[in-house]
């Protein structure tokens, strides 16, 4: 794998979309089993990461969104993180893709900024799971799907406490502003900053110009899919009337974004591979706009 860092301003590259979807349609109850699956059935696991190789993802996202000790603790796997990463390393390495990414989500505790034990446990819950990783073949942390500005900070701060890799790091708005999201990521060394959104895609493309602003670093766009496959309408959407995100609508909304200059895409939500394939398609060869 090359180090994604030598890309960064200059190919557009799409993310794997995250595995639930796919998963559920073969009547598995991610809910339940998400943690197994890697350790237990890593022959599911690669076949769907496989899916989203042909589509055309260039980085592929490893099933760990649950890695921290608060959130296997759950399903009493709290001390198995380690084998958990390896094991979802070694699936998505088989498929030798161009970059892999390692994913953490929120860990899910309580969490109260004014207590220091309360922010050290948070701070420990991303260290320990970072750590979990070791020295793996693996081009980038992705802390995924945060949306408490404390947590947020929690997470980065974990992460580089024990790793000099780069991060990814991705939000959902919340009660916190988008411009204050954006300078926490990078005043505590995130190397992508990222926003998870199903609003319009101009609300999209704003989020992206208004971070274009405030920092050089590459953006993340993820776009959150809302209707199955077989809920999708048929025909060309303008690009201003884009309101939702099917398989039909990505390639225009992907258009959107790298005019915005954007560099990362991912579908993600009710995603499929084939909404993988879409942004694969539109991006493929572009260069990142600046």
């Amino acid at each position: 794998m090359a180090d994604i860092e030598l890309r960064f301003h200059r190919d557009m590259l799409v993310l794997s979309a995250p595995l639930d979807a796919a998963l559920e349609r073969q009547g598995i109850d991610v809910a339940r089993d998400r943690q197994y699956l890697n350790l237990m059935e890593p022959d599911v696991v690669r076949d769907a990461l496989r899916m989203e190789t042909v589509a055309g993802a260039q980085c592929l996202v490893t099933s760990t969104e649950d890695i921290t000790r608060a959130r296997l603790a759950h399903v009493n796997m709290d001390a198995d993180a380690a084998r958990l990463a390896q094991a979802a390393l070694d699936i998505a390495v088989e498929l030798k893709p161009q970059h892999v990414l390692a994913e953490i989500g929120p860990c899910g505790l309580p969490l109260d900024p004014s207590s220091k034990a309360s922010l050290n446990e948070n701070r420990g819950q991303y260290a320990d799971a970072a750590r979990a990783f070791g020295d793996g073949a693996f081009d980038a942390f992705f802390l995924n799907g945060f949306a408490n500005i404390t947590d947020l900070k929690c997470a980065l701060m974990g992460v580089a406490q024990v790793s000099g890799k780069p991060v990814f790091a991705s939000v959902v708005l919340g009660k916190a502003p988008w411009p204050e999201l954006v300078g926490t990521m990078v005043d505590l060394g995130a190397a992508v900053v990222g926003i998870e959104t199903a609003e319009p895609i101009d609300r999209a493309v704003a989020y992206v110009e208004e971070a274009k602003r405030l920092t050089d670093l590459p953006i993340l766009v993820q776009l959150s899919v809302t209707k199955a496959p077989s809920a999708v309408a048929k025909g060309l959407v303008p690009p201003q009337d884009i309101v939702e995100y099917t398989a039909d609508t990505l390639e225009r909304a992907a258009v959107q974004l790298y005019g915005a200059g954007a560099q990362f895409l991912r579908a993600t939500g009710l995603a499929t591979s084939a909404c993988t394939a879409a942004l694969a398609a539109t991006t493929s060869g572009l260069n990142v706009r600046r």
